[in-house]
Order: C-alpha cells, then sequence, then structure tokens
C-alpha cells in the first residue's frame, strides 16, 4: 500500500450520509473514476443510478476502503482488487471481504473503525453506543485534533452496526440489497439489556468483538496483513501480531491459539515462512520475504 493506506491524522466521524457501504458501490465507484468521471460531475446520480446523497457515500467509502487516494485517484490496491481482470471485481470470495474489512481499519480514513478495533473493545469486551461517544470525549481532551458533535457521533455508530449487522428485518426477509457489506463476517455481536431507569425500564443494545480462532479467515490474508506492514523485519514477535495497532490480532480479532494455527499452516505452505517456539518466545521468521501482492496473486489465482 505505501504512502495509501497510512493512517491520517484527522479523525473523521460523517461523510457517509448515514449510508452503510452496500455490496455493489465499490465496484460501481470504480468503474466511474476509471472512466476518468468525478462525483462532482452533474451526471454523477444517472451514471451511477443511486440518488445524491449516495454519490457522496460511495466517494466516501472508496476512500475508506483504500480504493481511492485523497485527491480523488485510484488506489494501486483498487485497480488489483476490482479492475474486470482484477482479484475480485464482485467481491465473491469471502476472503476479499475480510481483506476489505482490514483496509477499512487500517487505512483510518472512517476513523470509527480503527477506534472501535484498536482501541475501544481493548478497554471493553462489551460496550454500548454511549460507551463509545464516552470514550471519543475523552480522547478528544488529549487528541485536540478530535472535532465532534454527540448527534454525529451516534450516526456514525449506527452506521458500524449496520456495516457489520443484518437488521432482523433484513434477516426475516433475507434481503441482503440494503445490508452492509460486511455482515457476512459475523464480527460485531449485539444483545439487549433492561436497565432501570427514571420511573421507567429501558432496553439497550451491547456490542461485543470477541477473539475467537477465526478459522474461516483464509491464512493467505492473514499473511498478505503481515507482509502489508512495512516495519516488520525478517523475525517477528507473535506478541506483536497479536496486540499491535493494526495488527491481525487486533483487526481480526484472532486469538492467540487462532494466531498460532495460522502461522503454523503458513510455514508448511510457503517454504521461507519458518515458526520459531524458543524458550518461550514465539516468532514467525522469512528465510526470504515475500511482496504483500505477491500472496494475494497467489491466493487469487486458486
Amino acid at each position: 500500500m505505501g504512502k495509501e493506506a497510512k493512517q491520517t491524522k484527522k479523525y473523521t466521524f460523517s461523510g457517509h450520509e448515514s449510508f452503510q457501504c452496500r455490496h455493489l458501490w465499490l465496484k460501481k465507484g470504480y468503474d466511474y473514476v476509471k472512466k476518468k468521471k468525478s462525483f462532482n460531475d452533474e451526471d454523477a446520480v444517472v451514471e451511477l443510478g443511486v440518488g445524491k446523497n449516495m454519490v457522496s457515500s460511495i466517494k466516501f467509502w472508496m476512500k475508506a476502503f483504500n480504493l481511492l487516494t485523497p485527491s480523488d485517484q485510484l488506489t494501486d490496491f483498487a485497480i488489483k482488487l476490482l479492475d474486470d481482470d482484477g482479484y475480485d471485481p464482485y467481491l465473491e470470495d469471502e476472503g476479499t471481504l475480510w481483506l476489505l474489512h482490514y483496509q477499512l481499519v487500517k487505512n483510518g480514513f472512517a476513523s470509527t473503525y480503527s477506534i472501535v478495533f484498536n482501541e475501544l473493545r481493548k478497554e471493553k469486551i462489551e460496550f454500548t453506543k454511549d460507551n463509545f461517544i464516552s470514550y471519543i470525549k475523552r480522547k478528544s481532551e488529549t487528541e485536540k485534533s478530535i472535532q465532534f458533535n454527540p448527534k454525529t457521533l451516534n450516526e456514525d455508530f449506527s452506521v458500524l452496526t449496520k456495516m457489520y449487522m443484518r437488521s432482523d428485518a433484513q434477516s426475516k426477509d433475507k434481503e441482503d440489497s440494503f445490508s452492509g457489506l460486511l455482515t457476512e463476517l459475523s464480527l460485531l455481536k449485539c444483545y439487549q439489556k433492561k436497565i432501570d431507569a427514571v420511573k421507567k425500564t429501558e432496553v439497550i443494545d451491547i456490542f461485543s468483538i470477541e477473539n475467537s480462532e477465526r478459522t474461516e479467515i483464509p491464512e493467505e490474508i492473514i499473511l498478505y496483513a503481515i507482509l502489508d506492514n512495512e516495519t516488520f523485519e525478517s523475525s517477528i514477535n507473535l506478541n506483536t501480531i497479536e496486540h499491535d495497532t493494526n495488527s491481525v490480532g487486533t483487526v481480526f480479532a484472532i486469538n492467540k491459539p487462532g494466531l498460532q494455527s495460522k502461522i503454523e499452516n503458513l510455514s508448511e505452505k510457503f517454504p521461507n515462512i519458518i515458526f520459531n517456539d524458543h524458550a518461550g518466545i514465539k516468532e514467525i521468521q522469512f528465510k526470504k520475504k515475500p511482496t504483500a501482492y505477491s500472496i494475494l496473486d497467489r491466493y487469487y489465482a486458486n
């Protein structure tokens, strides 16, 4: 990714127009930009076949998923993934959804996703929308670049929940056209709890993102995300991969046994990868370090 994927210092909690990203939007936006069209063009509504606010939302999500640069140019990642002869232009492989989830969190353009996965869920195993808003308020006291209002945060958190969870109505009707792009990943869980408020009982939503073995994530997507970190050398401690900001353990919510299993499987698939467990220190070592994209080339070729 290079410079395209580095997290920005600016915090953004709006721009999606209260729409979660939908399944066909990214390909639709990619083809539109490839034709040298601008989202500001008068005919964007007709060309994209969506309402005016949705045009803005598509542009927002393309930036959030690292498909558009700040100057509205297609990224290398966008071209490799969404071109007609790209890896998976219509997002048919579940591994692609995990890849896009990784981009969304790591890229940091849509700040809420980075904050929830990297910070909030480590502080609170279970959290509410109010917990999230309170966390941002506390964060803003030490980071003056954070500008927000509670209503905007409330809407932004609601969009996150719709990105990862189907509503009850959608589940019953099996209507997927309006569901969020990443609902199939089942990353975000929710249950309802009754609490005693003043003179009445309220029902609140309790959310959690639990660490598990994540056997469903392809090992190659995990390896890509490890190699995508330019600071890693030829030897990487397992604790770093598990706990660091934007690490695979953090972004994908993988526990230590699951992570170790993934790396052991990778060492069997790739002769240049060694999993070393010496004196209690677990490391992944590269005899010859592949490029991140070479791993995706191999994954999507199969």
